[in-house]
């Protein structure tokens, strides 16, 4: 296990130029706020010197592909009420299901699902975590993971999206819900970056251009994930695991101060420290196989994962199979598929 001797200065073949730095960052310990937009050369800022070798008990965040959507229909949440599309973030600590407002905010979920889909949140890890308020997540990745090449890089962002804060119903950040970081000062700049709630953070709505943080989801299942990332604790030279800890000058201050409270399993900042978050959708695909029609999804974990179909539309809808979800990809054959039928996967929560 690494000692606290081991959160070292690495070497760096490259100086970071000041005019890259971060300038727009409110302090670590004020609202949550998100980068502007990547510089071209960010990718690049920090080589692989950073990181040590790899510690093989504390293994990466799993990958997995993206399957594009089929001709089908997804609904996911309660048979009362049809609900948002469910995100997964899978940790080292578990799964946490998020259902997505799609119908109140859907600027803000459009925007996150092209994230997922584009493949731009891969390899992404948590960077500032503070217990009791928010862990946020979204503005940087591994490049090159597992390799000797690599490197800690902004996640390159699209164009900033206008603030929902009044768009549809009307969400308080509370424990639980993830909402949108931005620039401080700037309503309208949020675009890679989210946070989770670990309170009732309602200073957060405040009618302000400092505040109005736009919440876009609420966790379903897995809240117990977010209680353990309330247990980490500041880094003082004695903790051994689940820490908080200011990695900026180890990274030469380049992205100051992102990294003021980074949170780490281990006090060493090498890469299998890092809280990986692997974020996947309810992504639903249909195939022609010998014996009819396959359905495959990611299943959603320790939850009631419902595969229908219908024949018609207005769709009345009927239940292949209900089985319990994973985590992983599950699939069932429906061995009197048709062209004409039409799938959903549901979710009870």
């Amino acid at each position: 296990m690494k000692t606290k001797s081991e959160i070292r200065n690495p070497k760096s073949e490259r100086n970071p130029r000041p005019e890259t730095r971060n300038r727009d960052f409110a302090e670590a310990s004020a609202c949550p706020v998100a980068k502007p937009r990547a510089e071209a050369d960010a990718g690049r800022a920090f080589q692989a010197s950073v990181f040590g070798s790899p510690i093989s008990d504390c293994p990466p965040a799993r990958r997995r592909t993206l399957i594009a959507l089929a001709v089908l229909l997804l609904v996911v949440g309660t048979r009362r009420s049809p609900a948002g599309t469910l995100a997964q973030f899978r940790t080292v600590f578990g799964d946490v299901e998020v259902e997505l407002y799609d119908q109140d905010k859907p600027l803000t979920v459009q925007n996150f699902i092209r994230y997922v889909e584009s493949g731009r949140y891969q390899d992404s890890f948590s960077h500032r975590l503070i217990p009791g308020f928010v862990i946020q997540g979204g503005g940087f990745a591994i490049t090159n993971q597992d390799t000797t090449n690599a490197a800690v890089v902004s996640v390159p962002t699209y164009p900033p999206i206008p603030n929902e804060f009044g768009v549809g119903r009307r969400f308080s950040n509370v424990f639980g819900t993830i909402a949108m970081a931005k620039v401080g000062g700037d309503t309208n700049s949020a675009s890679s970056q989210w946070f989770f709630n670990l309170a009732n953070n309602t200073a957060l709505d405040a009618p302000d251009q400092n505040n109005f943080f736009v919440v876009f989801g609420r966790v379903v299942n897995g809240a117990n994930v977010l209680n353990i990332f309330n247990g980490f604790q500041t880094y003082d030279g004695t903790q051994q695991s689940n820490l908080v800890a200011n990695v900026d000058p180890l990274l030469n201050n380049y992205f100051y101060p992102n990294f003021a409270t980074c949170p780490l399993l281990h006090p060493a900042f090498v890469e299998t420290n890092l809280v990986f978050l692997d974020i996947t959708l309810l992504k639903v695909a249909v195939a022609t196989v010998a014996g009819g029609q396959e359905i495959s999804w990611n299943s959603a974990t320790g939850l009631t994962n419902v595969v229908e179909f219908t024949t018609n539309l207005p769709p009345v809808w009927n239940t292949l199979l209900r089985t319990n979800g994973t985590g992983a990809r599950m699939s069932v054959v429906d061995g009197r598929g048709a062209p004409w039928r039409f799938y959903r996967v549901r979710v009870d929560y």
